[in-house]
């Protein structure tokens, strides 16, 4: 195991009708005048916006507000953000909603605080040092961005996709209540379980060694997305499965099981180009591009993958053949995002082919490979997409 530092002070608020503290929590943390962020209209069908704003008027919290939020969120918003809390005076930020509004919300918090271009932090010009506080209410089990130090933008301009990091961004509190959950349509929830299980995969799929602790944490966080996924399709109010599924996907990103171990994060990225260009929801992204990465691995890194083939698929050990029980794991998987609604291909998320230079451009422009299980270069790179496409 390797050395590390762990910070994570974010206040969970877990459970049916937590969101009702929330004017509590932020005075508890600071806030005297608030931007609530969101993003469609989903929390004003769902009665979570009146709720929210009924406790923050009677408890005479001051607040602002900036909807739109779009999935993949973009840089415009943020600009917007960042304008309307240094005008108003804001000291707090409520994210409403999931990832992206969560990850629009800290970039408005570092940007407002810093003179210089908030897209400094994600092109990797400035580290993020000082923000406002953040708070969120999470409607959806998928991004992990409630408890992690972690935000991903859009570029408008440039299309280009990229994360900013620092434990100032990790939220003050997170209100995780999972009945929030229950009204999400079936393939939104089927990404965010998608998204969960590669996030923990990003970690897991390590060159490091005797990391037994954060390899079980991993397995057991995986096993628990497997099963509770299709319980929660079958009955979208069964709200123990949900409970669970929304505890993993913040365990899944807050890095406890990532800590002491080299980390791989390819599979993030080459998304990234596809959900920059497409807008392609990130965790169906992530179902075409994930098992792909793996099969491409396979030959030259069978060791985790076989791992993960035994322990998380229960697949027998085949020892004349370790590389056969690995791939029926990649295939088990395939299976499980397939029986889910996932995609598996360019055609099913409406990426062209025509295209995969411009993504490949565009993600090895500062960097010569990706990853750290298999040094993925250009041309890896490009036979990984070109095996999304049907026929290639």
């Amino acid at each position: 195991m390797d050395n590390f530092t762990f910070y994570s002070p974010t206040f969970f608020d877990f459970g049916r009708e937590a969101e009702l503290h929330v004017a509590e929590l932020i005075r508890r943390f600071g806030g005297s005048k608030v931007l609530i962020h969101y993003g469609g209209g989903s929390i004003k069908k769902s009665g979570l916006y009146d709720r929210v704003i009924g406790c923050l008027d009677e408890e005479g919290v001051p607040y602002v507000e900036l909807g739109g939020v779009k999935p993949n969120p973009r840089s415009g918003l943020v600009y917007q953000g960042i304008e309307l809390c240094r005008k108003e005076g804001v000291d707090f930020i409520l994210a409403v909603g999931g990832g992206s509004a969560i990850d629009s919300a800290k970039a408005i918090a570092a940007g407002s605080v810093y003179d210089g271009d908030f897209l400094d932090f994600y092109h990797g010009r400035a580290d993020v040092e000082k923000a406002l506080p953040v708070g969120t209410i999470l409607t959806i089990a998928a991004a992990g961005s409630e408890g992690s130090p972690n935000t991903v933008i859009t570029d408008e301009k440039t299309l280009i996709k990229k994360g900013a990091s620092g434990d100032v961004l990790r939220p003050k509190f997170s209100i995780l209540n999972p009945e929030l959950t229950c009204t999400l349509p079936p393939y939104q929830t089927a990404a965010g379980a998608t998204d969960i299980m590669i996030h923990v995969c990003e970690r897991y799929f390590s060159n490091t060694s005797e990391v037994e602790i954060t390899d079980r944490l991993c397995e057991g966080i995986l096993k628990t997305v497997i099963y509770e996924t299709p319980r929660i399709l079958e009955n979208p109010n069964h709200y123990e499965a949900r409970a669970n599924l929304m505890w993993a996907g913040m365990l899944a990103h807050n890095n406890v099981c990532g800590v002491g171990r080299e980390q791989d994060w390819a599979s993030h990225n080459i998304e990234h180009e596809l959900s920059a260009i497409y807008d392609v929801t990130h965790g169906a992204g992530l179902a075409v591009v994930a098992p792909l990465w793996m099969r491409h691995v396979l030959k030259k890194n069978p060791g985790k993958l076989v791992d993960f083939a035994t322990r998380v698929w229960e697949i027998p050990l085949d020892e004349t053949n370790p590389e056969a029980t690995a791939l029926q794991g990649i295939e088990a998987f395939e299976a499980f995002l397939k029986s889910i609604g996932m995609p598996g291909s360019f055609e099913e998320i409406g990426a062209k082919k025509e295209d995969i230079e411009r993504m490949v451009d565009k993600l090895f422009r500062n960097s010569d490979t990706q990853g750290n299980y298999v040094k993925l270069t250009r041309e890896d790179v490009i036979e990984i997409y070109k095996s999304a496409v049907k026929g290639s």
